[in-house]
């Protein structure tokens, strides 16, 4: 990489270190460390909780889903809004008038020392798979640029990220997580004007998204109702809302965000920053990924994007490897030639559906997606590795084409994203490590620096937990999908412990199996009709836990007098 690019990567992660720990103050006292003293306004809280969602992962996993897949995947995000409102009058209010530290610590005040125990121990082993997959989401870029083993990048990345967590807390990374949101916006834009002004002369924006909605990735709305598919209208409005409703409102990482605000309506303000401007900032980073899909119908992509994959495909498959190279050669200049025609015939008046050479152009583009399908089947016969190569789709556009300054830009956006949210996600099980299990088991009183010292130890601990994860999360596939299944297998029955609480006929002993009744349920789906869309399993552990919850309540002799009203002033009945 060019040293205009290192020294833009350098600049930007110093400042983001230095004006992070410039701002740590009050780290001294435990409410300081973990809760920023319930002092941010809504806007840093807003923009933080966003940044968090807008990971490394968004800027490699989503803009490579958006040029394989199109604009399918803006569904997930249809139950956001809904959940957002539902969560700002219901759960959020609630969690933040009981002046608790994490969420888990409201489920013992309603319910009992078990249930809490057990919903933090499900967020901490879903919290801390998903803080290695964002880790991994930066090392795939490094160890493409480099050529470095996953496990170095991996650890250049983690190693600075949990040491500035254990000396910045909450109020360092919610400041931090401000400037990623600015620098992330910037560099998508950019991205953007460089593509869009890398069409090839004769070939116009319009010609260029109708010849891409051809291949249907224009496509956002899909109505069928089928449990299989993961983006459609309805499991993103259905199985989306709950999955939001638990994320946002029950998930350490986020509810944090929630308390750390300086009121309650500035919490909810916070919550509305997701549900107007989520949906078109995720549009914005799938529709980087077309015009990335649209820039390589014109300018010849690589085979295997995977450059490690390539190299060892070369090595030991030389001959077969030439053949593919080939076939894939003469399909790209027919696709070429065709969508040039197709471009031609827009100016002309003929509507691209409609162009004479369309069918050569769709019958390039099968060939060479069949010959891709080849390239990855031999790349895993010989690696041994999950052959999909979708993470390294925009690393290797942004690398070889955007120019000197803005891939160093580039590159700096998904660095400090990546710090800034597995610094959040730290920092978030390390507060759940603290206050729901050495707090409440090991150690109840002692002076704050005591428990400062151990929440900066579990911030190492997870730290290194995720960093091994991430080593074997970058062959799994597609990090945006990966992040989200390893959520959804824990998110719906967690969220139906916390729909229990408002619920007086709900008691401990019915929240307890009711909860244990949900995960058995989403595994045996899981395992069992593997077809089911992972969305609906939020659905499904959700509607398992109330159910069993309320049932087991009904037959369990007389329901406990502590209501939500009642938990949320501080009573217990423990």
């Amino acid at each position: 990489m060019h040293p205009i690019n290192w020294a833009i990567v350098i600049v930007y992660v110093v400042y983001v270190v230095w004006d992070g720990l410039r701002r740590a103050k009050g780290t001294d006292e435990i409410e300081g460390y973990f809760l920023a003293r319930r002092s941010l306004p809504w806007w840093v809280v807003g923009l933080s909780v966003m940044a968090t969602q807008l990971s490394a992962i968004t800027m490699v996993g989503t803009t490579g889903q958006g040029a394989t897949d199109g604009l399918r995947f803006v569904q997930f995000y249809f139950g956001l809004p809904l959940a957002m409102i539902i969560l700002s009058v219901t759960l959020v209010p609630f969690l933040y008038r009981a002046k608790v530290f994490t969420a888990y610590e409201y489920l013992e005040r309603r319910f009992d020392a078990k249930t809490r125990t057990l919903t933090a121990l499900l967020f901490l082993m879903s919290r801390g798979m998903s803080a290695g997959v964002i880790i991994s989401a930066p090392a795939v870029i490094f160890s493409a640029v480099f050529g470095w083993p996953v496990w170095a990048t991996v650890g250049l990345i983690g190693v600075p990220t949990v040491l500035y967590t254990m000396i910045g807390g909450v109020q360092a990374v919610a400041w931090a997580d401000v400037k990623q949101m600015v620098l992330i916006v910037v560099a998508l834009l950019a991205i953007v004007v460089v593509l869009l002004l890398g069409l090839p002369d004769g070939v116009g924006v319009t010609d260029a998204l109708a010849i891409a909605g051809s291949t249907g990735r224009l496509e956002t709305f899909d109505f069928r109702f089928d449990i299989n598919e993961t983006y459609t209208f309805w499991s993103g409005l259905i199985g989306g809302t709950f999955l939001m409703m638990s994320y946002f409102g029950t998930d350490q990482s986020q509810v944090q965000r929630h308390l750390t605000a300086s009121s309650v309506d500035a919490a909810r303000s916070s919550l509305f920053m997701s549900a107007y401007w989520k949906i078109p900032l995720q549009a914005l980073v799938l529709m980087v990924g077309v015009l990335v899909f649209v820039f390589y119908l014109f300018t010849a992509p690589p085979l295997l994007y995977n450059p490690a994959h390539e190299t060892v495909v070369r090595d030991v498959a030389s001959a077969e490897y030439a053949q593919l190279e080939a076939r894939y050669e003469q399909a790209f200049e027919q696709r070429r030639t065709a969508a040039r025609a197709v471009a031609a015939a827009r100016a002309g008046g003929i509507p691209a559906a409609e162009a004479p050479d369309l069918e050569v152009f769709l019958a390039g583009e099968a060939e060479i997606n069949t010959v891709r399908d080849e390239a990855l089947a031999l790349a895993e016969t010989v690696t041994g590795q999950n052959p999909r190569d979708v993470n390294y789709i925009i690393p290797t556009f942004v690398l070889g084409q955007l120019p000197i300054g803005l891939a160093g830009l580039f590159i700096a956006g998904v660095l400090a994203a990546a710090m800034s949210s597995i610094a959040a996600e730290l920092n978030a099980l390390s507060t759940a490590s603290v206050i729901d299990f050495y707090k409440r088991y090991i150690r109840a009183e002692a002076p704050d620096a005591h428990f400062l010292r151990v929440s900066k130890m579990a911030t190492g601990f997870w730290g290194l937990f995720a960093c091994i994860v991430a080593i074997y999360a970058v062959a799994l596939g597609s990090l945006i999908e990966v992040v989200n299944r390893f959520g959804s297998f824990f998110y719906g029955s967690i969220l139906g412990v916390f729909l229990l609480a408002p619920l007086r006929l709900a008691n401990g002993r019915g929240a307890f199996v009711g909860l244990i009744s949900g995960m058995a349920v989403v595994g045996f789906v899981n395992f069992t009709f593997p077809s089911v869309s992972f969305l609906w399993h939020n659905v499904i552990g959700a509607v398992t836990v109330v159910t069993v919850g309320l049932a087991l309540s009904l037959t369990g002799g007389r329901p406990p007098r502590v209501g939500v009203a009642d938990a949320a002033a501080g009573e217990s009945d423990v």
